[in-house]
């Protein structure tokens, strides 16, 4: 089923975000991981694609036994960065051999050591063009509540977004964050600019003090001070960083949903515990 179907209904959408293991022997455990997040009726779940389209194999292969074999609806990342058209192309005929209907059309990094981004599609607007054109899939762009971190400003930033949106998205999901206010400014700034897809908030648990510092200076992302204080002071204790990004991340969806978002993404870092226990805590 295409994700925009299920965004038209009332009830929120819930989506989990994985990743290809870079040993075979992980597949077996990230596929134990899934199976056990299903029992909380996820929409759908994605599958990243690494840099330089580095996981191809591996991403086409998860998304088709997840829906197949699970009964999950998924969805593949697909980067255009470094790939030819044909390169492209040869994916996409693949994943609609396999009956998948939904694509998450990304421009991706480089393949470390290397600077070049070939042509045609060499950016995310380009590549939804392509997929638009040729084929009838369900296309996701990304977004940046703060601004892709390679983007001179907010203004330009939602100006490169509406490309991605008037070449024929169906629905964004934003990078991290953890300033729910970033992300209804955002929000505004995209409505008023005549963005009007569902724009699915994406939320990342904190699991490790060092990995969150470098997810966020990646992507852009801020950590607002008084959380940076909070979990600093805990950082030797796992369990307990654990505890307090479950909890921190528990309120922002709350609240996030309480403003009538579209649903929450989860970049679950191929783990079911922190995800989880924010379910629980919604519920309750």
């Amino acid at each position: 089923m295409k994700i925009r179907d299920f965004l038209k209904r009332e009830s929120p959408c819930f989506s989990f975000e994985f990743f290809p293991p870079k040993e075979e022997a992980g597949f077996q455990s990230l596929f134990e991981t899934v199976k056990l997040l299903k029992q909380l009726d996820p929409t759908f779940v994605s599958v990243t694609y690494g840099a330089g389209g580095s996981t191809r194999r591996k991403t086409i292969d998860l998304v088709t036994r997840i829906k197949h074999s699970l009964g999950v609806e998924s969805m593949a990342h697909l980067t255009c960065v470094a790939a030819s058209r044909q390169e492209v192309q040869q994916v996409l005929e693949e994943l609609v051999a396999n009956r998948m209907e939904n694509v998450l059309a990304l421009r991706g990094d480089p393949p470390k050591g290397q600077a070049a981004f070939l042509p045609d599609p060499r950016y995310a607007n380009e590549l939804v063009h392509f997929i638009r054109s040729h084929y009838d899939l369900c296309i996701g762009v990304a977004s940046y509540p703060e601004k892709h971190p390679e983007c001179a400003s907010l203004e330009q930033d939602l100006i490169n977004l509406k490309r991605k949106v008037d070449a024929g998205a169906d629905f964004l999901i934003t990078q991290l964050f953890f300033d729910n206010r970033d992300f209804f400014s955002f929000v505004e700034r995209a409505r008023k600019a005549g963005i009007n897809l569902p724009i699915i908030p994406g939320i990342m648990p904190i699991l490790s003090v060092p990995q969150i510092k470098r997810f966020t200076e990646m992507c852009g992302a801020k950590i607002p001070g008084e959380l940076l204080q909070r979990i600093e002071s805990v950082q030797n204790d796992p369990a307990e960083v654990e505890r307090c990004g479950v909890e921190y991340a528990t309120v922002q969806c709350h609240e996030l949903l309480e403003e009538r978002a579209p649903g929450i993404h989860f970049y679950t870092l191929n783990r079911s515990k922190a995800t989880w226990e924010i379910f629980k805590n919604l519920k309750s």
